[in-house]
């Protein structure tokens, strides 16, 4: 056979068959094509369908909300309906007590007319009768002058003078029996109570000294403090605002300062240098922010120990830290952080026998003196600027008016006011509570005589019991025993407005009998 014929031939046989497979693909596209012309309808007859439901129902849901819109419609109008008649029916009514009232606003104007007319009359005839009462009693003057061969004025300065005796008499005996009745009922109540309260609490007194002293494990440890011509204690000094005392003193050196928190803060920072072994300047200033940062938390929980201690809670934080810093206060040689639990307990307790609020009593107490660590630059007493910061900080007007008061620089308004002045005294006077220079217990006492002294009739006085009370003798010649009575009443005067001091002083007035009398 001829290749060419044969090609050919499987040519044309391939041809076909690719004609044929092309004609059967068209027709199974076509098959196909009409399956899903036919899905397609279906789909749309199903979708008109739902449309044509969901148009149903809404239209049926919109004519449903409409109804009930409507009813709550009507229900609202009836409501207000019935609301705007009950304000008609009110209005009524209150017009008609208006006018009732304006009625018998009428009738008493009327009458106080009528009342002011009778007493115009009753005011003229009453003049009338004053004129005649006059006349008769110049008539009356002029005849007892002409008996008693007296003047007028004559008259009134022998008048004034009896009654001046006469009254000055009175007021001495009706004041001694007053005292008397008083001092019987009082002074027994107030020992009872101040007694109470000074023996349920017994606190301490702690001496704090200008001097803290750092034990050393070896004398070698002190060049190492003093450092290569001297830096390190330099450094330290600087740092910490401490003199560092290096003596002959064996295995110790002093830290001195007159602020107690410096020299906390020096003495914990020496502490740790010497644990460490590593004291050079660097090092001394860190270790100075840490014994820093870590005695304000001391600080801080001092004040939380007395919060707790006294029982009351809800303290602003700031002044929390004002009141541990009073650990490291002293007054007199005692401890205010110690004083201020002494006043607070005992003002509670005070408090508690008077049937007061022992809790607000306390808290009075416990913060009376926190402007003493108040910041240097504040103005004022340290009464006054602490109560200024509580007020700031959110504590009760009682509370701040009794921190304020406590030394009488305002007027003291309620009972606690004087409760916490009462147990700061207490706590500031009892024997041993306060160290006093020897300078100015001798000039108290000069000036107690002195003033004792200034009066007429006073023989001479003298001042016992450590300047708290002074007894006066005078002469049987001059006083009776009512002048004793207001002698020791002017004494007493005056000492409390030329004098400071804690506590009371006792004045004693001798003749024949004493009377006593206290300058509070």
């Amino acid at each position: 056979m001829d290749p060419v014929a044969l090609v050919c031939a499987v040519l044309a046989a391939l041809l076909a068959a690719a004609c044929f497979w092309l004609l059967q693909r068209q027709s199974s596209l076509n098959s196909a094509l009409a399956v899903s012309l036919s899905r397609v309808g279906s789909m749309e007859e199903q979708l008109g369908g739902a449309a044509e439901r969901a148009h149903q129902e809404a239209a049926l849901e919109f004519r449903q909300t409409l109804a009930d819109a409507r009813e709550d419609i009507d229900q609202e109008a009836a409501v207000a309906r019935s609301a705007l008649r009950d304000s008609e029916e009110s209005l009524r009514g209150r017009r008609i007590e208006v006018e009732q009232s304006a009625q018998e606003l009428q009738q008493a104007e009327q009458r106080l007319e009528q009342r002011t007319l009778e007493v115009d009359a009753r005011s003229e005839s009453v003049e009338q009768e004053r004129g005649a009462l006059s006349e008769l009693k110049e008539e009356a003057v002029d005849a007892l002058q002409k008996i008693s061969g007296m003047s007028r004025d004559d008259a009134r300065e022998l008048l004034l003078g009896r009654v001046e005796e006469e009254a000055r008499s009175d007021m001495a005996a009706r004041l001694v029996a007053v005292s008397a009745e008083v001092t019987e009922r009082a002074e027994v109540t107030a020992k009872n109570i101040i007694s109470m309260a000074i023996q349920r609490y017994a606190g301490q007194y702690v001496c704090e000294r200008t001097v803290s002293v750092v034990p050393l494990a070896s004398d070698d440890l002190k060049g190492r403090i003093i450092g290569r011509e001297g830096r390190n204690i330099r450094a330290i000094e600087a740092a910490t605002g401490v003199d560092i005392i290096v003596d002959d003193t064996p295995d110790c050196v002093l830290v001195s300062a007159y602020n107690p928190i410096r020299r906390e803060v020096a003495k914990a920072a020496l502490e740790v240098l010497l644990e460490d072994g590593r004291i050079h300047p660097t090092r001394i200033e860190a270790v100075v922010r840490k014994a820093e940062f870590d005695f304000h938390r001391v600080i801080r929980a001092a004040g939380d120990q007395a919060a707790h201690e006294v029982g009351i809670s809800g303290i602003h934080p700031e002044i929390l830290k004002l009141l541990g810093a009073l650990k490291y206060r002293t007054s007199y040689g005692q401890n205010q952080w110690q004083h201020s639990l002494e006043v607070a307990f005992l003002s509670g307790m005070m408090a508690t026998e008077l049937g007061l609020d022992e809790t607000l009593a306390r808290r009075a107490g416990l913060l009376h003196d926190i402007g003493k660590v108040m910041d240097q630059t504040a103005e004022g007493s340290h009464a006054l600027i602490g109560a200024e910061f509580a007020r700031q900080h959110g504590e009760d007007d009682l509370v701040v008016n009794a921190i304020a008061s406590h030394h009488e620089e305002v007027a003291q308004k309620t009972i606690y006011d004087c409760l916490a002045q009462a147990a700061d005294a207490i706590s500031g006077a009892r024997p041993g509570a306060r160290r006093e220079m020897m300078q100015t217990h001798n000039q108290r006492l000069s000036d107690l005589e002195r003033i004792s002294n200034s009066f007429p009739g006073v023989d001479r006085s003298y001042a016992v019991q450590a300047g708290r009370e002074i007894r006066v003798l005078v002469e049987n010649s001059q006083l009776s025993d009512a002048e004793a009575v207001l002698l020791s009443r002017d004494i007493a005067s005056k000492i409390e407005r030329e004098m400071a001091y804690p506590g009371q002083i006792k004045v004693t007035v001798i003749r024949e009998t004493r009377v006593v009398q206290y300058a509070r």
